[in-house]
């Protein structure tokens, strides 16, 4: 159930919504195109969390006729009752989720395609051999959501694990859906090279940042350095015979790049300015969240890089987000992409944080 803080909003909002459409049937106003235009976009913009409402509304009033026949005499009409009330606690906990989630302002970037960046924490080649199953969770997961994966840049290590991976995730809704990933993820497991069984915990760091358009992040020649240098790594005769890995280091801020993943240096170099962009946006966004926040020590929803997120806990086949508390209980399938439990958790969990986080700072409340 809501609790009374957020109904007394929604009410509120509801009798706003009211006297929109009141003021929509006032000829002085119908005469005025741009009062008119302003008074429907206001009304629109609320439309959906008023009728969202409205069915909440409807809904628990069922729930507590409902409720009054369970004092009933009549044993067939106590179980229908109780049939009935089943019914409407999920289309309750529906509305209130639908609720939830309109109650807090869409996020531009939501649709954007997103820069995934993996990297080994503690644990050395462990950490590294976790990034790479992180990596592939990821890439399965983009998968089942029709997901297009390209990697960017790619850092492997001599016992088959990744000591950092970057990789562009395309597709509709990538950044809504996977923004809350970012942080450091654990895993305890025995490693292979352990010969008396003793579980080890090992670290990755995930950062996940929306791709940023060329509009949206002016990089002008004058403020980057390019270098070129051979690749190293697996890649067959190119390797080490020509110079096509670069480097980019974006002078005002010193963040650097490197791409060595192509043959070619101007592919190399355009994925490493995508990235670069992404970085360069991330930070911006970052410095404006900061600032906001000076006045509440706790930023909602920013998915901070620094907090521990997730455990994997291999012996007992658990995964669990510290955040939500959701914990999955099939960690093969979790590696296999099957993570939207754990992603719809964190969903839930942020946008719970932001709306309560809107309620309080709404004049009045």
């Amino acid at each position: 159930m809501l609790n009374p803080k957020t109904l007394d909003y929604l009410e509120k909002l509801a009798a706003h919504y009211d006297e929109l459409s009141q003021k929509l049937q006032d000829p002085a106003v119908l005469k005025n195109p741009n009062e008119t235009k302003k008074t429907v976009a206001e009304r629109r913009q609320i439309e959906d969390l008023v009728e969202a409402y409205r069915d909440y509304r409807k809904v628990r009033a069922e729930i507590e006729e409902n409720q009054t026949l369970l004092a009933e005499s009549d044993p067939e009409l106590r179980a229908l009752a109780e049939e009935e009330l089943k019914t409407l606690g999920g289309r309750e906990a529906e509305i209130e989720k639908n609720i939830q989630a309109l109650l807090v302002p869409k996020d531009p970037r939501d649709e954007k395609n997103i820069i995934l960046e993996i990297r080994a924490g503690a644990g050395g080649d462990e950490a590294a051999l976790f990034v790479s199953d992180l990596f592939r969770m990821y890439s399965r997961y983009s998968e089942r959501n029709r997901f297009r994966v390209e990697v960017l840049s790619l850092s492997q290590t001599g016992t088959g694990g990744l000591k950092e991976v970057i990789a562009l995730i395309e597709g509709k809704g990538a950044f809504r859906r996977l923004q809350y990933e970012s942080g450091v993820h654990r895993v305890q497991r025995v490693p292979q090279t352990e010969g008396s069984g003793r579980i080890h915990t090992s670290t990755a760091t995930v950062a996940v940042l929306p791709e940023a358009e060329e509009v949206e992040v002016e990089i002008k020649p004058e403020e980057i350095r390019v270098d070129s240098f051979r690749a190293s790594g697996p890649g067959g005769q190119n390797v080490n015979k020509v110079e096509s890995a670069i480097r980019i280091t974006h002078l005002p801020t010193g963040l650097v790049v490197s791409c060595q993943d192509e043959k070619s240096q101007h592919k190399n170099r355009a994925k490493g300015l995508r990235v670069l962009r992404a970085r360069l946006l991330d930070q911006r966004q970052q410095e404006q969240a900061k600032e906001i926040s000076q006045a509440r020590r706790t930023q909602v929803g920013t998915g901070d890089r620094s907090e521990k997120i997730r455990t994997y806990n291999f012996p007992q086949s658990r995964v669990t987000d510290h955040r939500s508390g959701v914990s999955a209980h099939n960690l093969e399938g979790v590696l296999d992409g099957d993570i939207d439990q754990l992603i719809e958790g964190a969903i839930n969990h942020f946008q719970a944080q932001a709306s309560e986080s809107i309620l309080q700072n709404t004049p009045g409340q």
